[in-house]
């Protein structure tokens, strides 16, 4: 019963950090692996198959409030399609512990940007939009490899590294939302060939996970977007010493 109760608590608080700032889904493998029990690969590859579904319902909610720059969307996507299945083929054959450090090391230094920039923008986020569309689809594909590497979501990635590049943070939320689905997808489909997916969990926490999404969707069209962009760069720097933690 406690067990239930925790994941509850879990995945509405996952999914309100997803669907407020994208940024969150790298919690829940750790969380499935320590609350639920699972091994590192089922909690990797359940936690990527219910971000199929918080996407669709955070793409749907950010595209209602026009917050979605689909000229953005895709190349991100484009990109992820491409690696997210080689991204997930790598993580069932190899330990993750470095890719973490590193993970750790870049998502840390997008939040001290993050925090340190203010609403100055890099040179990376102007430019020809042949220039445009190549930066963006790296970013997709770092962010679909990855996603399908470790399990997290793809907002949690592909936010920190757009406002790396200087692009507003509710273009980034919003197209993270709609990458979300494509990398996760994306990963499943090799999971479901070379990892280990536990649907009844998985079925389980998507459910809390949606409520989570919808509560902060909600909370990021209401409130102050420099306070927001000051939080993101905070949790990243979390998220940071999170995954660093993890390697340990």
């Amino acid at each position: 019963m406690l067990t239930y109760s925790s994941l509850v608590l879990i995945s509405i608080s996952i999914g309100v950090l997803v669907g407020a700032v994208g940024v969150g889904g790298f919690f829940m493998p750790t969380a499935l692996t320590l609350v639920a029990g699972v091994t590192i690969h089922q909690g990797t590859a359940t936690s990527l198959f219910t971000f199929i579904f918080t996407g669709i319902v955070g793409a749907i909610y950010f595209h209602k409030k026009g917050s979605i720059n689909w000229s953005l969307v895709g190349p991100i996507c484009i990109g992820a399609v491409l690696t997210g299945f080689a991204g997930a083929w790598v993580g069932s054959k190899l330990s993750t512990t470095m890719l973490s450090g590193v993970l750790a090391v870049m998502i840390m230094s997008a939040g001290i940007y993050t925090l340190a920039a203010g609403d100055r923008a890099t040179a990376l986020a102007v430019g020809s939009s042949r220039k445009q569309w190549l930066i963006l689809a790296g970013i997709g594909a770092i962010t679909g490899f990855l996603s399908g590497l470790t399990g997290i979501g793809g907002p949690a990635l592909s936010v920190p590294l757009m406002m790396l590049c200087g692009y507003s943070i509710l273009s980034a939320i919003g197209a993270g939302q709609v990458l979300q689905i494509v990398g996760a997808l994306s990963g499943t489909i090799a999971n479901l060939k070379f990892g280990t997916i536990d649907f009844g969990l998985a079925w389980f926490i998507t459910i809390f996970e949606i409520c989570g999404v919808l509560l902060g969707a909600y909370i990021i069209h209401k409130v102050d977007i420099r306070l927001i962009k000051k939080f993101v760069g905070v949790l990243c720097v979390v998220a940071g010493f999170a995954f660093m933690f993890r390697t340990l």
